[in-house]
């Protein structure tokens, strides 16, 4: 829970685009120093120029929050600047769909480095920094926000590996929250988990690393490309409105953040199954048509 973000020193990863850079745009109209993190070295260049224009502390930072060293480096480069950071966003993240069997072992490599790995580093490096900032000041608040996605409540069929990784985000900031709360009542957390956002997501394949290079697409991974493009490009809901969810669930010490509230219904449906111990639910069931399409699809 934060009441208050002027002075406060924010370390936003996927900073560059999407729900990091509108997340950094109200930082900065709130006074908050800014640490702009991202691997995309134009966007991330193009971000910081915006954030410095605007006259707040910034400071931008070319990394792979997948690789450990690179987050050391970076945890470091923030404490010698800001001292430890009062919002910590691991907000990075890749998307890939298609057939779960489908997905090659750099497929894996790649999502899991920067969808879990990435929110791991960050968790693990950044929380230790603010419980001692908290135990040296009674006034200090904390607030770590993980992006995970509708996808981390629902298992919605071609889409496996990326649910994977989302699933892992929603069960790691659970219990973030909950380990938090045994130790701390300075320092919290939330879950983002937005349903189909316009933030570029949907070709992360831009930023893929060339030692985890892709295989030919296979058919299904070409029907989900194709999918996700439709969904992101058709979305009403914008990432700076998103962002303003962040800030709103900080303010307050509120956990989940949905964009799409609505999409809780294919979750209460999930869940209830669970409980009740029945197969998974057709995740078509509102909208058959889809379904039926991408059956055929596969079927070619």
């Amino acid at each position: 829970m934060i009441s208050d973000f002027k002075g406060k020193t924010a370390v936003l990863t996927g900073g560059a685009s999407g729900f990091g850079l509108e997340c950094a745009r109200i930082g900065a109209s709130l006074g908050m120093n800014l640490v702009l993190v991202d691997v995309q070295k134009d966007a991330l260049k193009a971000a910081h120029d915006e954030m410095k224009a605007l006259g707040v502390h910034v400071m931008a930072k070319r990394v792979d929050v997948s690789n450990a060293d690179d987050m050391q480096e970076l945890a470091t480069a923030v404490f010698e600047r800001f001292g430890a950071p009062h919002f910590v966003f691991n907000n990075a993240g890749v998307g890939a769909g298609g057939l779960v069997w489908e997905s090659s072992v750099q497929d894996w490599e790649w999502l899991l480095g920067v969808n879990v790995w990435g929110v791991i580093h960050g968790v693990r490096l950044f929380t230790p920094m603010m419980l001692e900032a908290a135990k040296q000041d009674p006034s200090f608040q904390g607030h770590i926000v993980n992006t995970a996605s509708m996808a981390g409540l629902l298992t919605p069929p071609n889409m496996g590996i990326y649910n994977v990784t989302k699933h892992a985000v929603v069960a790691l900031t659970e219990t973030l929250y909950q380990d938090l709360k045994l130790v701390s009542d300075q320092i919290s957390a939330s879950v983002l988990c937005p349903y189909f956002v316009p933030t570029g997501i949907n070709q992360s394949e831009r930023n893929r690393p060339a030692h985890l290079s892709a295989q030919s697409p296979t058919q299904s991974q070409l029907i989900g490309q194709a999918m996700s493009d439709k969904a992101v490009g058709s979305g009403k809901v914008s990432a700076a409105q998103v962002a303003q969810m962040v800030f709103d669930a900080m303010k307050t010490d509120h956990f989940y953040i949905y964009s799409h509230p609505k999409a809780l219904g294919n979750a209460a449906t999930r869940f209830d199954a669970i409980v009740h111990g029945r197969n998974p639910p057709d995740p078509f069931a509102e909208r058959p048509d889809i379904g039926l399409t991408l059956r055929n699809s596969l079927k070619q």
